[in-house]
């Protein structure tokens, strides 16, 4: 996995929820980002990541607060 692309691949996907003109893009877009969370976290913990649990709460539990109107552009709720 290029670790780079997809963090930034992660980012515009959440910054492209956030400014989404319609509730169904907004949750398309959170879906994806919180999809390639998973998919980080997963990488992250085959190789042994300190960081593998912090993008892991990205992804599984926050798949619905991800795409919920309280988050922001970097994923994280204000």
């Amino acid at each position: 996995m290029d670790f780079n692309r997809t963090y930034t691949e992660h980012q515009r996907l959440l910054m492209e929820a956030a400014r989404a003109p319609s509730e169904g893009f907004r949750l398309a877009h959170a879906a994806a980002a919180s999809h390639l969370a998973e998919q980080i976290g997963r990488a992250h913990r085959a190789i042994g990541a300190a960081a593998a649990p912090a993008w892991e709460t990205l992804a599984a539990p926050a798949r619905d607060s991800l795409a919920s109107p309280g988050r922001t552009a970097t994923g994280y709720a204000s």
